[in-house]
């Protein structure tokens, strides 16, 4: 079993782990409901956990990088013209979080002129935190991360996130197809099933209604571990993407076959 040196990781990696894990700190400092939640103008929930981890990962990120960009969740984007941009939702999964849900995380991404070349994915109250570089691996807690080789529908394990824009599209019926065939359907949601993925657990996710924010770490993370991450539709991953299907490299060609031209 392979385990991940991180003194021999890039600094750009090593900066991402140090943000990922003080963010870590301040979200368990919170999660027991110790916190103010408001509400945005999309109408989702924000709380004083989301703002004080961006902004610690920010003072983090830009206190070593000072000419790159950042876009997060809470604070926007700034220096649209940098060559490098980091992507970060501090907390992925609000909701749960205000719940009391353990399916919430951190995601940081890097982008070097349109490409996302590292990723980190902290599953804070499941000791899951992953991380990958362009060409390095995925690796889970120091453990190298592979994805499986079933490639037959019939034995595949699919999970899907947020079905409710998916089963108003003219779509559905084709998603009907792969539900029926599939040996397992769950709905894992949020980071948790890219992380079962990538382990080889499960072997594709379906999913709409997503931002880059959300999906940025998680994208190189699969493919690192040997599977295939686009849109529905087949396209690459960047600042647009809204839907997902990240699956092992054989079943990402069955699905994508059935479900190219879905709109959502």
């Amino acid at each position: 079993m392979s385990r991940y040196d991180e003194a021999g990781s890039s600094e750009y990696l090593q900066v991402a782990l140090q943000a990922a894990r003080a963010a870590a700190d301040i979200s368990r400092r919170y999660y027991t409901g110790n916190f103010t939640v408001t509400t945005k103008d999309d109408l989702t929930p924000v709380t004083q956990a989301d703002i004080e981890c961006e902004h610690r990962i920010r003072d983090i990120i830009l206190q070593r990088f000072p000419e790159h960009g950042f876009y997060g969740e809470e604070t926007g984007r700034t220096r649209d013209d940098a060559e490098y941009l980091w992507l970060v939702d501090p907390i992925d999964g609000t909701k749960g979080f205000v719940r009391q849900y353990p399916f919430f995380s951190t995601q940081i991404a890097l982008m070097h002129e349109g490409q996302i070349i590292l990723g980190v994915s902290s599953g804070t109250m499941m000791d899951e935190l992953v991380w990958a570089e362009n060409g390095r691996g995925a690796w889970l807690n120091g453990v190298q991360l592979s994805v499986s080789g079933i490639g037959d529908p019939d034995r595949a394990a699919v999970s899907t996130g947020n079905l409710k824009s998916l089963a108003t599209s003219d779509g559905w019926n084709r998603l009907g197809e792969i539900v029926a065939r599939a040996d397992r359907i769950r709905g894992y949601g949020d980071f948790y099933h890219y992380h079962l993925l990538a382990a080889g657990k499960i072997e594709a996710v379906i999913e709409s209604d997503v931002n880059i924010l959300d999906i940025a770490a998680l994208s190189i993370i699969v493919v690192e571990a040997g599977g295939v991450f686009t849109d529905l539709n087949g396209k690459p991953i960047g600042l647009e993407t809204r839907s997902v299907l990240a699956a092992n490299p054989a079943l990402h060609v069955e699905y994508l076959e059935s479900l190219k031209g879905f709109v959502v």
